[in-house]
């Protein structure tokens, strides 16, 4: 190292201040992190002066107890399901050991599912009434945005058929499945699909209405740009109106993921149907002392869940969008 750079002072610490109290750092964590402290503050406050049937109203503390206690029973179930299968395959490894054409049988593990697999039930099950409902929403979302008639034809029934509740939607989802699919040994379960269908005819909505809007509010200039390169209607939807259109898409997605999710937790409550409703659901008949708190794990997964999924769709939006200078929140 050099003299001169050996005697220029190290201003490393005093950028480091710099950046600590910038605005940036202030709004993007600072804040946040004082809300958080707030709410818990008055959450813990409030639950220490709440008594219910099953006990004092859990706190933060309560909560995060149940949320170690879930993390275990998750790990003692995956030993158990690990162990099943290891005495499994030593059973059959024995049978085919005296016998090489006997015939060995091989059973899936048939343990309670814990907290975290309720969670992976959800998310499997909220993805697939997501993707059904807007492979028939955006596309019909252009044709009513591009078809002044089209929209007129189907906006009665997006306007009756929109604000039905999922609890309406679930008994005549239910009855359909059942009498229609009657396979020996279906693929699916019919608790997943009555659950997916329903979120399916409940999130369906927002995308179609948003897409629609999107597409009919082009600026006139794209389409006329489009008339003069005599562009073919395929190539005109692909190449101006879907990128037009992008922002109000995701608008329309973000909200329909976001009902989705809130649907498939009722649903599940209702119908008794594999998830996080069910495991609420059973916490709650089930009344013991823990209850309440694992109710609270639950209603703070959701949420976070929810939340997750929605920078999800933020961030694809980011990716697939043509103006990458827009702001998004």
């Amino acid at each position: 190292m050099s003299e001169a750079a050996a005697l220029q002072p190290d201003n490393r610490f005093q950028q480091m201040l710099s950046r600590l109290s910038s605005r940036s750092f202030i709004e993007g964590l600072v804040l946040p992190a004082v809300g958080i402290v707030i709410f818990l503050l008055v959450w813990q406050f409030s639950a220490n002066r709440i008594d219910t049937s099953l006990g004092q109203f859990p706190g933060p503390v309560q909560v995060w107890e149940q949320i170690q206690n879930l993390g275990t029973e998750h790990a003692r179930e995956r030993d158990k399901e690990a162990a099943f299968y290891q005495r499994q395959d030593e059973r059959n490894a024995k049978k085919l050991a005296k016998d090489p054409d006997a015939t060995i049988k091989i059973r899936q593990y048939t343990g309670k599912p814990t907290f975290i697999d309720q969670i992976v039930t959800s998310l499997v099950t909220v993805a697939a009434g997501f993707i059904i409902a807007n492979m028939i929403a955006i596309p019909l979302g252009i044709v009513c945005g591009l078809s002044a008639s089209m929209y007129k034809a189907m906006n009665p029934i997006i306007q009756i058929f929109k604000p039905v509740s999922p609890l309406a939607w679930l008994p005549l989802v239910t009855m359909v499945v059942s009498a229609t699919y009657v396979a020996e040994d279906p693929m699916l379960e019919k608790s997943f699909l009555n659950s997916a269908i329903t979120v399916a005819l409940c999130c369906l909505w927002p995308t179609l209405i948003n897409t629609t809007v999107g597409v009919a509010s082009i600026d006139k200039d794209l389409v006329n740009v489009s008339r003069v390169m005599a562009l073919s209607p395929m190539v005109h939807v692909r190449k101006i109106v879907v990128p037009a259109a992008i922002p109000m898409i995701f608008t329309g997605l973000r909200l329909s993921l976001a009902t989705g999710w809130m649907v498939l937790i009722a649903a599940e409550m209702l119908a008794q149907n594999p998830g996080l409703g069910k495991f609420v659901w059973d916490e709650f008949q089930n009344g013991s002392s823990n209850s309440l708190g694992r109710i609270m794990v639950a209603v703070l997964a959701i949420g976070l869940i929810g939340f997750l999924l929605d920078r999800l769709m933020l961030t694809l939006q980011k990716k697939v969008s043509w103006d990458k200078n827009a702001v998004l929140r």
